[in-house]
C-alpha cells in the first residue's frame, strides 16, 4: 500500500500562507541566479531551487504520524546522538509554555501537531526583506528578521486568544538588523559541534531558526504556542521558529529536495521528500541529523552534507557537522530589545496579567 503523504497535520490550518510561500520557493532555472537573490513582499524572486527525485531515496524507512510525534523533552545531549540536541547548555531554567495543552500525551510520549492551538492574528510586515549575495568565497545574506511573503500572528498573546490559557507570551515581534557572512562550500569539521541557545541559521524568508529547545530544555515545537506559520518571538523580540515552519514546508517541492535555508556552519537545510512524499525520519539521518546526497546547491547539482528536515524531534539540526560562525548575540529573556529602534515594530498592547520579560525559547 503507497504512504500518505505527511507534510505537517498543521499544514491544513495554514492553508492560507502556503501561497504567498509558495513564490518564495519557487524553482530558480538559472545557474547565475544565486549570485544575487532577493525576497520582499513585492517579489516572487526564490533563492530556493529545487531538484525533483535526485537524491532522494523512493521511500524512505518510514513515516511520522503527525498525530502521534514523539516528544523530545529528555532528547538533550552532551555529544552528538541520532534524535537529540547536542547542546553546548547543560543546566536550563523555567521558562516557556506555562501549561500543557490538550495536544501533549504526556503518558505515551507523543504530541499531535495537527490539533495544537495556534495564536491567532494575521500581520503583516512591509518592510520584511531577505537579501542574499555571493562575493568571493563567502555567501552574505542580509534580513530584517521578519517573514516575507508570510503574516504572523499576533504577539503580545492577547488575553482573549485561546493559546493564552497555555501560553502567555508577552513579547513583541521587532525589526532586527540581521547580517551574517557563511562560507560558501562549507567543509566537514574533525568534531561535531554543539548547538547554543538562540539563533543555529536562518531560513530562506528571512527569519532565525533556533535550535528545538526552549528555555527550560524541553521540546518547543510541542510546548509553546506558535503563530499558523510555527514563529513566535522571544524576549528580545526576535521572531523565530524551532523547526521548518509549516508554510515552507507545504510550499516546497512535492517530490524531491528543496533548499529552505542555511545553518551556521554554512551547510543548506532542505525539505527532502520521497516518491510518496514523506520527510525522512530521524532512522535516515546521522547524529547531526543531516546525511550526504546529491542536491542542488550554488546552482549545480552537487554531492554533499546537508541537514534535513524532519516531523521529529530536533527537526532540523542536532549539532554542527560543520565550523560554525558566532552565534548573533541577543539577550533572549530582556523583555524590550534595547537596539530596536528601527523599522516596524508590533504593539505590545495591555499586560496586566502578564510577566513582563518572560523569556520564550
Amino acid at each position: 500500500m503507497t504512504a500518505k503523504r505527511v507534510t505537517s497535520g498543521r499544514s491544513v490550518l495554514r492553508a492560507l500562507a502556503v501561497a504567498s510561500s509558495a513564490a518564495l520557493l519557487a524553482a530558480c532555472t538559472s545557474a547565475a541566479s544565486f549570485s544575487e537573490q532577493k525576497s520582499s513582499p513585492g517579489q516572487s524572486v526564490s533563492p530556493a531551487p529545487s531538484m525533483a527525485g535526485v537524491g532522494v531515496p523512493a521511500t524512505w524507512s518510514g513515516v511520522t504520524d503527525p498525530s502521534k510525534i514523539p516528544l523530545g523533552d529528555d532528547n538533550v545531549s552532551t555529544a552528538p546522538r541520532t534524535g537529540h540536541v547536542y547542546s553546548c547548555q547543560t543546566s536550563f531554567r523555567p521558562g516557556g509554555a506555562r501549561h500543557d495543552g490538550p495536544w501533549m500525551d504526556t503518558a505515551n510520549g507523543t504530541w499531535d501537531s495537527t490539533s495544537k492551538v495556534q495564536v491567532r492574528g494575521r500581520h503583516s510586515w512591509p518592510d520584511a526583506e531577505y537579501d542574499e549575495t555571493v562575493r568571493g568565497d563567502s555567501r552574505i545574506i542580509t534580513s530584517k528578521e521578519l517573514p516575507t511573503h508570510q503574516s504572523t500572528g499576533t504577539f503580545p498573546i492577547q488575553q482573549s486568544d485561546p493559546a493564552y490559557q497555555y501560553d502567555t507570551n508577552p513579547n513583541a515581534i521587532a525589526s532586527q538588523t540581521v547580517n551574517l557572512t557563511l562560507p560558501l562550500d562549507p567543509g566537514r569539521a574533525d568534531t561535531a559541534g554543539c548547538l547554543s541557545m538562540g539563533a543555529i541559521g536562518i531560513l530562506k524568508n528571512g527569519v532565525y531558526l533556533y535550535n528545538a529547545l526552549d528555555d527550560a530544555g524541553r521540546d518547543a515545537a510541542a510546548h509553546e504556542t506558535q503563530d499558523m506559520c510555527d514563529g513566535h518571538p522571544d524576549g528580545a523580540e526576535h521572531y523565530h521558529y524551532h523547526d521548518i515552519p509549516s508554510c515552507l514546508l507545504s510550499a516546497a517541492a512535492d517530490k524531491g529536495s528543496t533548499l529552505v535555508g542555511y545553518a551556521l556552519d554554512g551547510f543548506g537545510i532542505y525539505v527532502e521528500r520521497d516518491d510518496n512524499g514523506n520527510l525522512p525520519t530521524n532512522a535516515d539521518l546521522d547524529s547531526c541529523h543531516g546525511r550526504t546526497s546529491k542536491v542542488m546547491w550554488n546552482g549545480k547539482e552537487t554531492t554533499m552534507y546537508h541537514y534535513s528536515a524532519t516531523l521529529e524531534f530536533p527537526y532540523t539540526v542536532g549539532c554542527y557537522r560543520g565550523t560554525p560562525i558566532d552565534a548573533p548575540a541577543h539577550d533572549r529573556t530582556g523583555g524590550k530589545h534595547r537596539g530596536a529602534g528601527q523599522g516596524q515594530r508590533q504593539e505590545r498592547g495591555q499586560r496586566s496579567a502578564q510577566t513582563a520579560g518572560q523569556g520564550q525559547g
